[in-house]
């Protein structure tokens, strides 16, 4: 038995003359929450849908607990799916929902009624058995859609963006629910999103997709601080990622020429293996300095003249352009208003040099 529930080795997918996926590599634990991300067209879905039975890969083996699934029809790979329209059946109760597939099954009667009470208790719909779609609010739909994917106890549950038609607040609390179902059942949840605050806040791991690659995998954490490339770098939250022109390594930094800008020093030694092209830096890592107040040394301090403020709520938005005609986007708190500069003001801005990510590409 394999200690992996989901494997893809080597995984390609083609439509005529045009690479979808291309030679894909992926292991999922049992248990583990997995988000596929990536923005349209980056192959995330059609690797759903290879792993689910309704498309076939054009080269590779995909595997569910060990077991090549090629040529396996989808109804005998122990899989549940979630849609994002949810395909609840408007004649049918929320029991006869959930049972739908169990019915088609076979079981007997007991057996399915006991786990359909069993997938509506996990998604908190306990008392909503007699009820119909149409009499449910969009959250309580999306949970049935679950409990009736859950009931029959796949291996592993599939999910296509099931969040995306509900509004803001909603999803937030979806995502949290959606987590604590996943960790109470212990099952192995495969998430498609589009939407990177989505992906974050629920996933043990996220595998980011572009242009049918994976261009990063790992914990959400660990990809937002140290992204592999330009485009995770600017997919997974935000980042000013500038061009860098030369770079010189002294014993407890490496100082990045910015190409048209200043220096920026950077924790620690540079990679040996690929060349650094540009650097990230988050615009929350940016912060505004008073520059009478003795700072740190090794602080990168940069001069800028505002541009533009955009209130955003929580937080205020500053565009500034650095000398050279670089712009930077600078996050602060809103707390911080009274502090906040006005278009055409000149300010001090402060970088940690931890905050400084190089990238090759």
């Amino acid at each position: 038995m394999s200690n992996f529930d989901i494997e893809l080795v080597s995984v390609s997918k083609s439509y005529a003359s045009v690479a979808a996926v291309k030679d894909i590599n992926l292991e999922i634990p049992k248990g583990e929450f997995v988000s596929i991300l990536g923005p349209s067209g980056c192959g995330k879905t059609t690797t759903l849908n290879m792993i689910a039975g309704f498309s076939a890969p054009s080269a590779g083996d995909i595997r569910i607990r060990g077991k090549s699934q090629i040529r396996v029809p989808p109804e005998r790979r122990n899989i549940g799916l979630v849609f994002q329209n949810y395909a609840l059946f408007p004649h049918m109760t929320v029991a006869e929902n959930v049972g739908f597939g169990l019915r088609m099954k076979r079981l007997p009667r007991e057996e399915i009624e006991r786990s359909v009470r069993a997938a509506l208790r996990s998604v908190h719909l306990e008392g909503f058995e007699g009820r119909y779609p149409k009499e449910l609010s969009g959250g309580q739909q999306q949970r049935v859609a679950l409990a009736r994917a859950i009931a029959p106890r796949p291996s592993v549950l599939l999910l296509d963006e099931p969040l995306s038609n509900l509004d803001l607040k909603l999803r937030e609390a979806m995502r949290i629910e959606l987590k604590e179902i996943q960790e109470q059942l212990g099952m192995t949840f495969v998430y498609v999103t589009h939407d990177q605050e989505e992906a974050m806040a629920m996933s043990d791991r996220i595998v980011v997709m572009w242009q049918g690659e994976i261009a990063q995998q790992g914990e959400p954490s660990a990809i937002y601080r140290d992204p592999s490339s330009r485009f995770v770098a600017d997919f997974i939250g935000r980042s000013n990622i500038l061009p860098v022109a030369a770079t010189v390594q002294t014993s407890n930094f490496l100082e990045l020429a910015i190409d048209g800008g200043p220096v920026l020093r950077r924790s620690g030694p540079g990679p040996r293996a690929a060349p650094i092209r540009y650097c990230s830096v988050r615009p929350e890592s940016i912060v505004l300095i008073d520059p009478s107040v003795p700072h740190p040394e090794e602080v990168n301090r940069l001069q800028a003249i505002v541009l533009r403020v955009v209130n955003l709520g929580g937080n205020v938005e500053l565009l500034v352009d650095l000398d050279g005609g670089l712009c930077l986007s600078v996050l602060v708190r809103s707390s911080r208003s009274t502090m906040l500069p006005a278009v055409g003001d000149e300010v001090a801005l402060g970088i940690d040099p931890e905050d400084v990510h190089v990238l090759s590409d």
